[in-house]
């Protein structure tokens, strides 16, 4: 059931039993499987696949929300996978929920309203995140998280399975556990992605001095862009720790 109004590339496909509303966008070479629902202010962009029975676009589950136009915007090159939902934004927090390109979001993930989620991430079953989470690039969560609203996980970290996210995980991370608690640099990760060792080495260098030294956070912080504030890297942790509002998942204390 296509509404007339909606606006779907020639290409599109859209398997028996999907509903697609007035004000759904879709771009090229998307796939929709049977029994999806996309509704809202949803825009698609181009060669994705939206699995069977997946809720795509739908009003927020925010008690707050009275209907405004909000709008869902998803890019490139996504899949989205069974009896996965996807709320729009609400008026607290921008009005706009983000997916960015080449996300794999698996069966039974929920993605709430006002949160964004960046370039290469792959949100596994039944991870949870609450309204307002930034999930930045290459993130990797396994499977049962559950992620507070207004939490930020940052590019590159992995999230074990069953942990539940309540501040902030730092970038390059590993975090598991409930409450997460820090595990150590994603090392494994970051080589797959070709970073450098002598990156990898500075990433971990900086850790030892945050996370399991024995200064204050801001005398820290400046140590460690004393020491490698040349690295981009290095330069972007000590960023995401000093800006962060919820404060930032520690080690595990002894």
């Amino acid at each position: 059931m296509i509404d007339r109004r909606a606006q779907l590339d020639s290409s599109v496909a859209v398997g028996a039993g999907a509903v697609i509303g007035p004000q759904v966008r879709i771009g090229p070479r998307t796939v929709v499987g049977p029994y999806a629902v996309i509704e809202g202010d949803t825009t698609i962009g181009s060669g994705n696949r939206v699995f069977q029975f997946a809720s795509v676009g739908a009003e927020p589950q925010d008690l707050k929300y009275r209907g405004e136009p909000s709008r869902l915007i998803i890019g490139d090159d996504n899949r989205i996978r069974e009896f996965t939902t996807i709320h729009r934004g609400t008026e607290g927090g921008g009005m706009v929920t983000r997916i960015g390109n080449d996300v794999l979001l698996m069966n039974y993930v929920h993605v709430a309203h006002d949160c964004s989620i960046g370039d290469h991430s792959i949100i596994a079953n039944s991870t949870e995140l609450a309204g307002h989470c930034v999930i930045e690039e290459w993130v990797v969560t396994a499977g049962m998280c559950g992620v507070h609203q207004f939490s930020r996980i940052g590019a590159h970290a992995i999230v074990a399975a069953g942990a539940k996210v309540a501040q902030d995980v730092p970038p390059y991370s590993m975090v598991a556990g409930d409450r997460a608690r820090l595990v150590g640099v994603n090392a494994t990760g970051l080589e797959r992605r070709g970073f450098s060792a002598a990156t990898i080495a500075a990433l971990r260098a900086a850790f030892r001095t945050l996370f399991y030294g024995r200064r204050l956070r801001d005398e820290a912080l400046r140590q460690v862009l004393a020491e490698s504030g040349g690295i981009p890297e290095v330069r972007r942790l000590v960023e995401f720790i000093a800006n962060s509002s919820r404060g930032v998942v520690g080690r595990e204390r002894a």
